[in-house]
Parts: structure tokens; sequence; C-alpha cells
């Protein structure tokens, strides 16, 4: 091997071999194991959540194919509307041409274009992950078999009855001009105002205090021209007789009236609130509740309309209200709604209406791709009634069928579920599956799989001219169906009677509603068991938290805190790293704040850790359910881990190769050393099996670093060289079979964490362990093996006691490790006295004794450092051992700091001061510094006591 640990001398190569070989495939036998990878945007790059979902899944997909299971990974990406459509049209706009004059067919020749030679990154980069999914399977949400699914998915649902077209509100971006969901939105908070506007009271009525106005106050004032209502509190005895009258709304000069819900919170503002509904999500529910018609001022581009929309409160067209027909004031025609607010506001107030105005911080929503704000909007869109199907998903978490990981998040599923509403399914884009909808001249709607059908089922003549909808549908809608589609459906194909049910969902808390709970009632619709019983996608959904920076702050370009996982792979250098995080920053000091911060934080940039690194450390901070503040140091640590477990591993190929490892027979005899580290190892199978099946990824990395680190580097590696250098011929051939077999077997154990250098270290150590095989990969999972030499455990777990309490004297006192000791041992019962003696040579050697005596109780030992293992006493004489003198000048010295530093803290504690002003961690931390450094102090002088008695 190799003398240095060089992952990326390895891993590529590896990654390469394992996919040309096909190890990823499914096995063919054994019972199914199947995870579902969430469809990455084909837009996206590889980013730290990734790294750690991916890491998860590719865990448990090697340990589930090792273990003799048909494991599928199923990888695919998902078509991003609105981001792919973005990304092309801005590399038409380069060119100076727009989608509308390309047209619809030859826009979508070109995104196909593009997806062939650009959208493909992230797939690339889950290669340098280590990602074992199965690439011959690769999917694509637009590919042939899953628009299928999705038509067929859409048909049926019409046809029961459950797909509907509606005018109703949502959330619209108008500069990309399409609906959104509701994760496309972004609540940002800035600084607005609040508008405090005169109504005046109809009729010459007037308020309980004489007045002739209402004062609403509002965050949108260019929103009145559509109010349809004003609205108080039923028990707000202020307004309690207007309720039935009227406001003479100013500068549209339509009636409109007051009305009692108890939605207004009296105690706000004025108690009065105006109502939009069709510009505003809460007034939406409130003008259905009273059967007020809708006025919707805004078009598609949220500039104010001549003539406005009027429906009725379930969307129905209206020629007028009353006696208004729809003509907005011509002032205001025409005006972006900006515009129209500052424009409102100056009428009001030359009207002398404005009551007043106050600066206020509020939250905004923005469209997250569009990034303008979102405007509620009243449109024609489609939708899925999902009530029905809501009842049978919940049901089925519920009754246990499908568990969520932590627990906890259940809640949150029940929550969305049982307060759930009609599913919006329609996007104004050309990107995506089109709505499989046909309208004639007369605006008859057609659903179908395709034009044929629609003509044929509905007998439509031939000289019918028909039109395709031009919406199409939510990405959401598609990635639905993900665990079936992926997998066949509506095709009863074997991969779809092997593998669904999947297994395990590794997902983010952030779209259980948005993708889960769709995936579940979407499956469970559709696919059914052999006894008709709805059949669920998966049977666990373990949701992962989210990965912040070292502060605990949200890692996003405009902070300026983003990792890259190919960073901590590849390392960068800090120019690079510099320009890469002040990439197409708009505000100069916003560049050089990111800057300044990423020197301080990467001096010297990133240096390369591997992947193998890099998955140890997301496993190590894989805490169920809580977010994790990325720490550089945890992944200095494992990248040492890696090195450890290297080095190691060269120690016993050099001992072991081109030597009698016993595979060809001969006499084996084992010392303790060996019979317990393979004690020890079965119980780390044990251990490391258990924290995987409960999801527990933190504990198995933990559990994989004690044994590979302390017992099997430190302890047991020590433990074989006085074998290996003075044994017999049986005893070494021993050893070194332990040797290779512990180490074989370790590659096995932590290949799913670690699958490059256990990969590189097992094609070297099998053959020496009597293993075939071409790659580890494919070899059996440590199995936990019935107990063999208990009492080899026991004695050497003591023996290790022993051995730690003298090189804890050594470091007390300051003596060179490499000094031989002599040791008196007293009050040692039989069975301690038997297991020094039987092992004497290897305790010698790793205590560093020159002697060990066994004295009577009665017997008095010579001034000694002492320390106890149970009840025995273990004593190493001092005189002779250090110069006593310089000894104790070096003590008097420690002594000296150590009462200054104590003094130091006692003052600053003492200091009322500093104690009233300061953060209560602050006051915590220098507590702790007290507690540290009085016991310093008392170690010191007890440890003079000592030297001074000599």
């Amino acid at each position: 091997m190799d003398k240095t640990y060089a992952p990326e001398a390895l891993e590529q190569k590896l990654y390469q071999q394992w996919e040309a070989a096909g190890y990823f495939k499914p096995s063919g036998t054994g019972d199914s194991y199947c995870i579902m990878i969430p469809p990455p945007n084909v837009t996206g790059s590889l980013h730290m959540g990734h790294a750690f979902q991916h890491t998860i899944m590719d865990t448990l997909t090697r340990y589930k194919r090792m273990d003799g299971y048909n494991a599928l990974w199923q990888v695919g990406s998902d078509h991003a509307g609105i981001a792919t459509q973005m990304v092309v049209e801005r590399q038409l706009a380069a060119q100076g041409v727009t989608r509308q004059e390309l047209g619809r067919d030859t826009f979508i020749e070109k995104i196909w274009e593009w997806k062939a030679q650009s959208g493909g990154t992230i797939t690339q980069q889950m290669r340098r992950l280590g990602d074992s999914v199965d690439w011959d399977r690769e999917r694509f949400t637009m590919d042939d078999g899953l628009s299928n699914a999705v038509k067929e998915v859409f048909v049926r649902l019409y046809q029961e009855n459950l797909i509907y077209r509606g005018k109703r509100l949502v959330n619209w971006d108008p500069k990309l001009q399409t609906a959104i969901s509701d994760l496309e939105v972004e609540n940002k908070e800035q600084q607005g105002h609040i508008w405090h506007l005169r109504y005046p009271l109809a009729d010459g009525a007037k308020t309980a205090s004489g007045q002739d106005y209402l004062v609403v106050a509002t965050t949108r004032p260019e929103t009145m021209l559509g109010d349809v209502c004003v609205a108080v509190h039923p028990d707000d005895e202020r307004y309690t007789a207007l309720v039935g009258k009227f406001i003479e709304l100013p500068l549209v000069n339509r009636r409109i009236p007051i009305v009692a819900d108890s939605y207004v919170d009296q105690e706000f503002g004025t108690g009065c609130v105006k109502i939009t509904p069709a510009h505003d999500f809460n007034d939406y529910e409130i003008g259905k509740r009273h059967q007020l018609a809708m006025i919707a001022i805004f078009d598609d581009i949220a500039q104010v309309r001549v003539k406005a929309g009027l429906y009725t409160p379930t969307g129905e067209a209206l020629d007028t209200i009353g006696d208004f027909d729809g003509t907005l004031p011509i002032t205001y025609q025409g005006l972006d709604r900006f515009v129209a607010r500052k424009q409102v506001v100056a009428d009001f107030d030359a009207l002398g209406l404005l009551d007043k105005v106050e600066t206020h911080t509020n939250k905004v929503p923005y469209g997250d791709r569009g990034g303008v704000p979102i405007e509620p909007h009243l449109t024609d869109q489609w939708y899925v009634r999902v009530g029905p199907m809501a009842e049978v998903a919940t049901k089925a978490v519920e009754d246990g069928q499908i568990q969520f990981v932590p627990k906890q998040y259940e809640n949150m599923y029940f929550a969305w579920m049982r307060d759930i509403q009609d599913w919006c399914i329609s996007r104004q884009l050309w990107w995506g599956h089109r709505i499989p909808a046909w309208y004639d001249n007369q605006g008859n709607v057609y659903v179908g799989r395709d034009e044929a059908e629609v003509r044929q089922s509905h007998a439509l003549a031939d000289d019918v001219i028909l039109h395709q909808d031009n919406d199409v549908l939510d990405t959401w809608f598609s990635s639905a169906l993900w665990t079936f589609s992926t997998l066949g459906w509506p095709e009863s194909t074997d991969d779809l009677k092997t593998f669904h049910p999947t297994d395990v969902l590794v997902t983010g808390f952030d779209i259980i509603f948005f993708w889960v709970a769709r995936m579940i009632m979407m499956t469970m619709h559709f696919l059914k068991d052999e006894n008709g019983q709805p059949q669920v996608p998966f049977k666990t959904v373990y949701v992962t938290g989210l990965i912040r920076d070292e502060e605990g702050q949200k890692m996003s370009k405009s902070k300026g805190n983003v990792l890259d996982p190919l960073d901590m792979i590849d390392g960068i250098d800090l120019p690079s790293l510099v320009a890469k995080r002040t990439a197409n920053m708009m505000q100069p000091q916003l560049e050089e704040k990111i800057a300044k911060r990423t020197e301080k934080q990467f001096p010297d940039g990133i240096t390369a850790h591997g992947t193998d690194a890099l998955r140890f450390t997301l496993a190590a901070l894989a805490s169920t359910g809580r977010d994790i503040n990325w720490d550089m140091k945890r992944l200095e640590g494992y990248r040492n881990f890696c090195n450890k477990l290297w080095n190691a591993s060269r120690y016993v190929l050099l001992n072991t190769e081109e030597h009698d490892c016993g595979q060809s027979g001969g006499a084996l005899e084992l010392s303790l050393a060996d019979q317990w580290i393979l004690e020890r190892f079965n119980d780390t199978v044990q251990q490391f099996r258990q924290a995987l099946d409960n999801y527990r990824f933190d504990q198995a990395a933990a559990i994989a670093y004690e044994f590979t680190w302390n017992q099997f580097c430190d302890w047991y590696l020590e433990l074989t060289k006085p074998v290996l250098q003075h044994g017999s011929e049986a005893q070494m051939r021993g050893t070194r079979h332990t040797l290779v077999t512990v180490l074989e077997r370790l590659q096995r154990l932590l290949h799913p964490l670690l699958p490059f250098i256990t990969e590189a270290i097992w094609q070297r150590v099998a053959p020496l362990a009597g293993v075939q095989g071409e790659t580890v990969m494919l070899q059996p999972y440590p199995q936990v093996e019935a107990e063999t030499y208990a009492n080899a455990r026991d004695d050497m777990e003591w023996l290790k006691q022993v051995i730690v309490a003298i090189r804890n004297i050594r470091g007390e006192m300051n003596l060179s490790p490499s000094k031989p000791l002599p040791v008196l041992i007293s009050q040692a019962d039989s069975k301690g006295r038997e297991r020094i003696e039987q092992n004497m040579t290897f305790f010698s050697a790793l205590a560093k004794l020159e002697s060990v005596t066994f004295i009577g109780t009665a017997e008095e030992a010579p001034a000694s450092a002492t320390a106890l293992v149970g009840r025995m006493e273990i004593h190493i004489p001092m005189a002779g051992l250090i110069d006593t003198q310089a000894e104790l000048a070096r003590l008097d010295k420690a002594i000296d700091k150590a009462e200054k530093d104590v003094a130091l803290v006692q003052r600053k504690l003492s200091n009322e001061n500093f104690v009233s002003k300061a953060p209560a961690d602050v006051i915590d931390k220098e507590r702790a510094k007290q507690q540290d450094a009085e016991e310093t102090l008392a170690q010191l002088r007890q440890q003079r006591e000592k030297i001074a008695s000599l």
C-alpha cells in the first residue's frame, strides 16, 4: 500500500470500476429493499443538504445490499418547470431572442437540447459522493414512461370527479406570470408603512363617538379599488350599530356594506378591516362566508385593469355587481401596483381622507424564482379535490403502516392533512407536462390521454376544432407519483411487484406536505395489493434536519456562508473560494464583507479531505431530526480517522503479506489479545447493526470510531508487537490470522459509511484472510456470532485498566513514556495475579515496565505514586526515577501560575459590576474556568507533597 492515504488517487478510479462492473444493480435474490432518491432538479448542483441525505441513503443501501437483500436505490431527476424554463430563457435573451418569438414547440426543443448538454451536472457530482444508485434505471419526470403515468393519473382523477377547473385565489408571480406553490414563496422582512384611511359612512350614519367615517388600516392601500366591504368584530360595541349599514368607498364611488366577522381583531388598530377578496387570502375566506362578490383589479402583470373582473364568491363571472360594471377610474388604469399605491395615497391625502401613516416592519411574500412580491390573484386553474384521498393517507400513518423517524414529525403531517385544501396543480409555463384537456370553440372541455382519444370518446366530428390547454402541471404532481411511476406503472411490471412498496424515504421536514403527503395520497389511491387494500409508497419516512454553518446560520448565497461539498472533498484555495462566494453579488459592500469573512474563516482556503471523511462527518453529526451546525474541525478529525485506518492497515499488511497467516493449515495459538479483539469486534458488529437499524447514524459513526481508533489501532496493534517479535510460530500464526481476519471484517463493517477507503484496503487484505471476491460491496455483511472468548474479553479489559493506571501515573509525575518502571502490586486477589502473570509479556511491553513485584499486605511500600484498580493497589516507587529538586522547582513554578489563575478568575467573579452586567453564559464559563483552575491547583499541590516525601 502507498505510504500516505491519498483519496484523490483512488476515489474516482474506484467509482468508475464499480459503475462499469454493474455492482449497483439489484442482485435478483433475497428480500427486496428499495429507496427512492428525492429527485433533484435537473438545473441543480450538489449542496450540503444533498450530501447529507445521499450519505444516509447510500449507507442504508450498501448495508442492505451486503446483508443479502435485493437492493435498489432508484435514481432520477425532476424537470424543474420554472427553474429550467428560466435558465433557457436567459440563454435565449443573451442571443436577443424570446420564447414567444420561437414558439412553444421550438422552445421546448431548445430545453431538451440544454438538458442533453448541461442537465447532468448533479448526476456527475453524485458519483463523487459514492452514490451506489443503479444508473441504468435513471428516470426523468419528463421521460416517456413518467409522462404516460402523469396523463393516466390526470385522466382517471378527472373521470372520478377528483380533478376540476375553477377560478380561485392563488399565489401569482407577476414577473413569471404563473401560479406558484407555497413552498416557492419566500417571506422577506422589510420596512414599510401602514396607511390609515378614512372611509365615509353612507346615509348620514355616525359612529358611537360621533364620527361620520370609519378608519381602516392597511399595508396595501392600492387594493381598496377592489374593496367589497368593511368588517368589524361582532362584539365590538363601537361599531355594533353600524353592522348592516354602508360605506361610500372613496375614489370609486361605490357603496359597500359593513359586516360583522369574528376574524377581525378588535384590539388591533381601529378594529375596522377593509375586505378585498380578490387580493388577499384571508379576505377571500371572509368574502365567501358573507357571500360577497369579488372584484379583481389587477391583470396578470399586476397592473390596474381598465375594467375589473367581477365574480361570484365561487368564481363565476358576472357582468355587473349592482350598477357597477367593473370600469375602474381612468387615473389608475394601466398603473403598476406600486405606482398605483402612491397615486391612491396621494388622492386620499388630497381629499383629506388620509388619517395618518405609520412606519411598519412586515413580511412580504416574494417568489423565490421571479424575485418579485407575489400577488394573490384570481385565475382559472386546475385543482385536485384531495379530501377523500387525505382521509386514507392520514389513517395509514395513524395505523402505523407508515412510520416517521423521528416520530414527532407525524404531528406536523397530521396538522396539514386534517386541514387540507384542494391542490392547485396547473402552472402557466411551457416546460412541463401539458394538461391533457382540449377545448372547442364554444369553450367545452374534454379530457383524455390524447386528442384522438378525446375525439373518439366524445364522438366529435373531424371538422370540430380543438385546442389543447396551454398550462402545464405543477412539478409536485409528477413527483407525487415517483415511487410507482419510476417502476413502470401503469403497466404491471416485475419491478413494481418486486420493489413496491419501497422501504425508506429520506427527506427534509419542509416538504412533508408538498411531497411526502402527496406521494402517500396518490400511491394509496392508485395502487392496491392483491386483496384490494391501498398500498403505501414506503414504510418509513426518515426526516433529516437542516445543515447550518458553524454559527448556526442557514447557509445562503446572500450570506456568503455556503459550503460546497466538492470543495471539502477536493480542496479549494482562498482566492477561488472568495470568487465563488461573491459571484453575481449585486452590492459591492456585500462582496467586501463576504470576502473578509471568508478570509477570516479559511485563511489558507479549504484543504482536501476526500469523500469518505465528508461522509463520516455527516453521519457523525446526524442526530435524528435536529439541525446540524457544520464543524470543520470534525471534518479534519475524521480525515485523521481515515489516515489512522490506512496506517493501521499498512502495519497489518507489512506483518502479514508474504507470511503464514494460517490459511493453509498449521497450528494457531491465539493470545489473550487475539481472543479479546475478536470478542470486541463481535460486540461492535452488534452495536453498529443496531444503530443502523434504528437510523442512528451518529451512534453508528461513534461506535465505528471507538472500535477502530481506540480498540483496534491503539490497543490491539500494540498488543500484537510482543507476539510478532518474540512469539512461537503458532503464536505468530495465530496473531497474523487474527490481524487479517479482523481487518478484513472491519472493512466490511465500515464499508457503508466509508466506501472508498474500505474497498482499497479490502482488496489487499481479503486474499490474506482467505476471502474470495472482486469487491467488498458484494461481500456478506458481518453477522453477530456466538460468544467464544468471554473470559478473554473480561481479562483484557481488566488488564487495560491496570496499564492505563500506570500510564496515568507517568503523566502525572512527568515521567518519560520510554523509561522502564518498577511496579509493586499489593492487595491483588488470585484472579488479578493470574491475569498479570499469564500475560506478563505484553503487560510489561505496553506499560513499559522494568519489573513487576507482588508484595504482601503486611509489607509497606516505599514512597510511591499509587493508583487503584478495584481494591488492588499499584505502586511505582519514585526514588531514583526523578531529580527531586528539579521536579520540585518545576512544580513550584506551575503552582505559582495556577494560584495566579485562580486569583484572577476569583477577582472577576467577585466584581459585582461584572456579575450584574455579563450574560449568563459568560458567567457560567467563568465559573467553569474557576473550577478547572482550582482542581489543577489541588492536583499540583498533591503531586508536590508526593515528591517532597521522597
